[in-house]
């Protein structure tokens, strides 16, 4: 190919424009085109290194995922087993403490049906109550005190108000139902009578 037939005229504009591509080598390349042939092939077989190392990775974390996503699902199984155990069998060392007193209650029954003396009767009826009392403090069940007491919402609920001058603003004159607390949580306010001035 000639020089002038490298150069393309362009008509509309009448300018003279060199196709930059129409150079041919010796030979086909250069060694310039070589080297950078060369480079190319060598980013390409790096990339491919880089390629199979991710995916290498990949493989791993898909291999992690599926053991972490079992490793959860048997953890999720065993609690949920762990909290039916809990709402079925969690006042089993509650009962423990409280079958002393059933076998209490069986023995005076069998008494009572051949007692005659009132005053026995009282005795034992105060034994089973002081028994029962004692297993329900080891709980932790405390009865709330109330009589003399400066009225608490939290402990008490006033179902009755008496204006009186003898007692102090808001104290509690009498208890009309107990009131229980398991540790420091209320089970149950005591109901009581509570004094507001005349």
């Amino acid at each position: 190919m000639t020089k002038k037939e490298k150069v393309e005229i362009n008509d509309e504009n009448n300018e003279i424009e060199e196709n930059p591509f129409s150079q041919e080598t010796d030979a086909g390349e250069s060694s310039e085109g070589k080297q950078v042939e060369a480079v190319s092939d060598q980013e390409i077989e790096s990339l491919k290194i880089r390629y199979a190392q991710l995916e290498e990775q990949l493989e791993n974390q898909k291999a992690q995922y599926v053991r972490l996503a079992a490793d959860f699902d048997n953890y999720r199984k065993r609690q949920a087993q762990e909290r039916e155990a809990l709402l079925k069998y969690g006042a089993e060392d509650t009962m423990k403490k409280l079958l002393p007193i059933l076998d209490t209650i069986e023995r005076a029954e069998k008494s009572f049906r051949e007692l005659d003396d009132c005053q026995k009767l009282k005795e034992s009826f105060e034994a089973i109550q002081k028994q029962i009392i004692d297993s329900l403090d080891k709980i932790g069940l405390e009865k709330i005190e109330t009589v003399g007491q400066e009225f608490d919402p939290k402990l008490h609920e006033a179902v009755m108000q008496t204006p009186t001058d003898e007692h102090d603003d808001h104290s509690i004159i009498s208890e009309l139902q107990s009131g229980y607390k398991l540790h420091d949580r209320t089970v149950r306010p005591a109901m009581v009578n509570v004094a507001v001035k005349e």
